[in-house]
């Protein structure tokens, strides 16, 4: 059988995942036209947009890689069935939350939009098409897509509607919001896992001419499948680690970045992910944490769930203890009290909030009474309301937007800084402590502030893991 030639790509997602990998695609190769579509009009207006500095989705660069490819062979439209039907290859890159009710409800993830883009592809597909899952996924859930795809096999009529036939394979994305386009165009590895060899070696042409052969591994789908959920696990559990040894370091006096230095000296372990903070936030580490404990206690493996499940748990302590730590300095009690919030994407370069450390932090001091002055770069009023589920207002425990750090500090009692944005490393702390009200406190969750300067300027400071 001769190897199927790629040469239209149609993308089912257009979000954080689907937007910035189908424009590097398209980008390294020119020859393949590459359509991104979403049932969502406003979000691909969005993309389609004049002003490249207004997309959906803040990506460091992704606004140049647009500017050279969209219009020449990368296009964004609501025209799913027809973006299919031409198309050689769709990857689903479609949202998988975890479920919030019915069967493993809080731990499972809920499969329905991948359901519906398959049976779209099965209705829509024209001749042989390989499927490919982009989205974060549970191991075998290709069983599913393909029992869908495989039973609308062999339909069609004549030569203008060729017999239709499917080829399923696992590529899961290895992103870091922020560094994603850097992380597209040179990958620590380029993931593919299937049954159909012919298949793999379609999609790794497309990736071969920009990645490094040994860079691209071959498995079969569940491996591959596994290896997502694994990877995120594992970081995760990196930042849980080095938490609670923060906390530690906090109680005895250590300092929990000359115990990271230490520790990430050595080669078996590594400096990265050893950067103690509010805790782990994003679209995939807790959802992918706890669908692999569903899929544990699944197989009848408690032991295994139980491990993992921990590392949930000490994140969200981890939230608590900073916004209780915060309500003891402020003498027990933050009612009425401002508190300026400096951050609140999940981590810096990306517009993305969910599940940012931000969130339960600031829902814990707003139900505590405080009125919180928030001031991040790059995420809007209406995200903050949606996360924080209610809207900005005045009166104890309310909220308000702020457009920067004089603001949010603003008669104060205290700042609580949990995005690392480069601004926050550079702030005019005199200026800041004039508008604040005394005893004043900085709390840098993040480690990212002039914490001597602050002090200088005359506020009490607290650092993660710090004792």
């Amino acid at each position: 059988m001769a190897l199927p030639t790629i040469r239209s790509i149609c993308c089912i997602g257009a979000g954080y995942v689907g937007g910035p990998t189908m424009a590097v695609i398209a980008d390294r190769c020119p020859d393949v036209q590459v359509t991104v579509v979403d049932l969502n009009a406003e979000r691909i207006a969005a993309w389609n947009g004049a002003d490249l500095s207004r997309l959906p989705v803040y990506e460091p660069g992704l606004d140049v890689v647009l500017g050279r490819c969209r219009g020449r062979n990368l296009y964004f439209s609501t025209a799913v069935e027809e973006a299919i039907a031409v198309a050689d290859l769709v990857f689903i890159s479609v949202n998988t939350p975890t479920k919030t009710k019915g069967l493993g409800a809080g731990q499972a993830s809920d499969l329905k939009w991948v359901e519906a883009c398959a049976r779209t592809v099965a209705k829509a597909a024209q001749g042989h098409t390989i499927v490919v899952e982009k989205s974060t996924l549970p191991v075998r859930t290709a069983e599913v897509i393909q029992q869908i795809l495989f039973a609308s096999e062999g339909s069609g009529v004549g030569e203008t509607q060729p017999a239709k036939s499917f080829s399923v394979l696992s590529n899961p994305e290895f992103l870091a919001e922020g560094t994603a386009i850097a992380d597209l165009e040179m990958p620590d590895r380029v993931l593919i896992g299937g049954h159909d060899s012919e298949a793999i070696e379609a999609l790794s042409a497309i990736y071969g001419q920009w990645v490094a052969p040994q860079k691209i591994l071959r498995t079969n789908l569940w491996s591959s499948e596994l290896s997502k959920l694994a990877a995120n696990a594992f970081l995760a559990q990196r930042i849980s680690s080095i938490n609670s040894i923060a906390a530690f370091c906090e109680a005895t006096g250590a300092n929990v970045r000359e115990v990271a230095r230490a520790i990430g000296a050595d080669s078996r372990i590594g400096e990265k992910f050893l950067q103690a903070g509010p805790g782990f936030g994003g679209s995939c580490f807790k959802k992918d944490i706890l669908n692999l404990v569903y899929l544990c206690r699944h197989y009848g493996l408690e032991e295994v769930a139980a491990y993992w499940e921990q590392v949930v748990k000490l994140n969200h302590w981890q939230q608590q203890r900073i916004a209780r730590l915060v309500i003891s300095k402020l003498f027990g009690t933050v009612s009425g009290k401002r508190i300026g919030v400096l951050g609140f994407a999940f981590k810096a370069d990306t517009n993305d909030t969910r599940e940012s450390p931000a969130i339960r932090i600031c829902r814990d001091l707003l139900e505590e009474g405080a009125v919180l002055q928030i001031v991040d770069p790059k995420v809007n009023e209406s995200q903050m309301a949606r996360e924080l589920d209610q809207p900005a207002g005045d009166g104890d425990g309310s909220w308000q937007q702020v457009p920067e750090v004089l603001q949010a500090a603003s008669g104060a009692d205290a700042l609580l800084l949990l995005t690392e944005w480069q601004k926050f490393a550079q702030v005019d702390w005199p200026a800041v402590a004039a508008l604040m009200r005394r005893p004043a406190w900085l709390f840098d969750a993040r480690a990212k502030a002039d914490a001597a300067a602050a002090r200088a300027a005359g506020l009490n400071v607290w650092t993660v893991g710090e004792g």
